[in-house]
């Protein structure tokens, strides 16, 4: 990690040298630390397969949902570990996730999906949360039929919004931009940092593309094959050399993945 990583102390969120198996057997995640400072938005990157969206699961506590588990090391959320807690127990404690690909209730309406996302709460605040929603989102307040009929757009609105109703210290959103427009992804990224900036609430988001999610976060970690190989603030990873050959579509002496094997980026990298 390099010298401008946060502090633990002034982190939300660590993860200390984390494994995680599936089905008992199969290694995944293979020793992945990482700090979250709270009030700021922290990115993950990587390559399809590199170990993203299990990392967020298993600090949701939805590894058990697919027969993974934490096997090594430790997830600490304001000074407690939460590794292989119940999911229902981490809502509670302030952590959402967003998943990715939306998993709205289709046939239910977008006033029932919101309420959903209030299912652990027992105060009466519910209704004003919800015009709370409408105010990011106030294109959803017009859809009153069936959640499953909104486009990609208004879905992933949706699924964002169900996350504010939990009241979260703390949201993971998984992939946010995928299947969306260009001007679609410009808008929810826009409204993500106006939450995160007017709420005050921390975001650990996994996105492949690396140019929007760069643009929204102050630090980045970049992941392959299960591990942690590059982390850095917003202006070290847009100005690393690496970063811009192979997640944005820039640097120099531009190189084809085609006879690239992924061990020589780490090796270049670490």
């Amino acid at each position: 990690m390099s010298e401008a990583a946060v502090n633990t102390a002034e982190a939300l969120l660590t993860l200390n040298n984390i494994e995680v198996v599936y089905d008992e057997v199969i290694l995944v995640l293979r020793g992945v630390s990482l700090e979250v400072p709270k009030g700021e938005i922290v990115t993950l990157l990587g390559p399809n397969g590199a170990g993203k969206s299990t990392t967020l699961k298993a600090i949701s506590g939805l590894l058990g949902t697919e027969d993974g588990k934490v096997t090594r090391g430790n997830i600490h959320y304001m000074g407690e570990d939460i590794a292989n807690n119940a999911p229902e127990q981490i809502v509670r404690r302030g952590i959402f996730q967003v998943m990715e690909g939306r998993r709205i209730i289709g046939d239910m309406t977008v006033h029932e999906n919101l309420r959903l996302g209030a299912y652990t709460r027992k105060d009466r605040e519910v209704n004003s949360d919800i015009e709370m929603v409408y105010h990011y989102f106030p294109r959803l307040k017009e859809r009153t039929g069936l959640a499953g009929y909104l486009s990609g757009g208004e879905q992933q609105m949706l699924a964002i919004g169900r996350s504010l109703m939990a009241r979260p210290q703390m949201i993971l959103l998984d992939e946010p931009s995928m299947g969306l427009s260009p001007l679609l992804v410009k808008e929810v990224f826009n409204i993500i940092k106006t939450i995160n900036r007017e709420q005050g609430i921390t975001m650990l988001l996994v996105e492949q593309n690396a140019n929007v999610a760069l643009k929204h976060a102050t630090y980045g970690y970049v992941m392959e094959s299960g591990k942690i190989v590059l982390d850095g603030t917003r202006e070290e990873l847009l100005n690393n050399e690496d970063i811009k050959q192979f997640y944005l579509g820039g640097g120099e002496e531009r190189r084809s993945f085609k006879n690239l094997k992924s061990y020589k980026r780490r090796k270049r990298w670490m």
